[in-house]
């Protein structure tokens, strides 16, 4: 692992690991109904701050998005090989909370699967993946990025939380009670 490690286009750069994600992720969308995919975009209920915070948290993801293109994987290396492996659980994980999403009826809180040990797997998996790549490519400061990420991301799943509250009301309350928000914490 390397602080900053040296810049360049390349074949072999983290964008590979990117492609993988977001192909999957949008052959899933593309196969989901549209009111699923819409469900899984609301934003309608968020206060100010909340798009704000949100807004703030995906510039610095777009950074690490931009830094990844641009940084080599560590193919060859222990590190790739571990970060690889985080990716690809990283990724099975958010694939199998999205059909999991995809499963509930719209009128229902997602309650299962995943949503059974957390409150919001798909974010979780997602950066699982992310922190996979970070690895992968060998990076202590894109490991960073993703950390101030989150941090903003955080703001963004209160957000979703408080709507699912005033969606649902009572059984998602409920479900707020059992389950945690993250894995088997907070």
């Amino acid at each position: 692992m390397e602080l900053c490690p040296v810049l360049q286009i390349g074949w072999l750069n983290g964008w590979v690991l990117l492609c993988i994600l977001y192909s999957v992720f949008g052959i899933l969308l593309l196969a989901f109904p549209s009111e699923v995919v819409r469900r899984l975009y609301d934003r309608s209920g968020w206060s100010k701050r909340e798009r704000v915070l949100n807004a703030i948290g995906k510039l610095v993801n777009f950074t690490w998005l931009a830094f990844v293109i641009l940084t080599p994987l560590k193919i060859g290396t222990p590190v790739f090989a571990v970060g690889v492996a985080v990716f690809a659980l990283g990724l099975v994980g958010f694939v199998v909370a999205l059909l999991n999403y995809n499963d509930m009826p719209l009128d229902q809180p997602v309650t299962k699967g995943l949503y059974k040990i957390s409150r919001n797997p798909q974010v979780l998996m997602l950066y699982i993946s992310f922190y996979g790549i970070s690895i992968a490519i060998g990076s202590w400061t894109a490991l960073f990025m993703q950390f101030i990420s989150q941090v903003f991301s955080h703001a963004r799943i209160l957000a979703e939380e408080g709507s699912c509250l005033r969606q649902y009301g009572v059984s998602y309350h409920a479900y707020m009670e059992l389950v945690p928000r993250y894995f088997l914490f907070f």
